[in-house]
């Protein structure tokens, strides 16, 4: 049986459960999942979690064509924006 894990949809505010998703990656999950809807996407956030991980497998659900270019700039904006405001 292969386990996976659902990061959610974090809405206008990026929200990633970094420490979940890395727990989960330790206990051998095989996948994390990103939702999209207005207000974010959900390749960006896929994009971080690669980032800070080694192993585990990246999908996403049905992504919005017509809404791509857009919807992933405004979810990097909006990330930088809250890493700078962090610091």
């Amino acid at each position: 049986m292969r386990l996976g894990l659902t990061a959610g949809y974090s809405g206008a505010q990026m929200s990633i459960n970094l420490d979940l998703i890395l727990e989960a990656e330790r206990l051998g999950y095989d996948s994390v999942w990103t939702a999209e809807a207005y207000g974010s996407d959900a390749v960006t956030p896929l994009a971080w979690i690669g980032a800070n991980t080694t192993k585990i497998r990246l999908g996403t659900g049905i992504l919005q064509m017509p809404a791509r270019a857009g919807r992933t700039s405004t979810t990097i904006t909006r990330s930088a924006w809250a890493t700078r405001m962090r610091r």
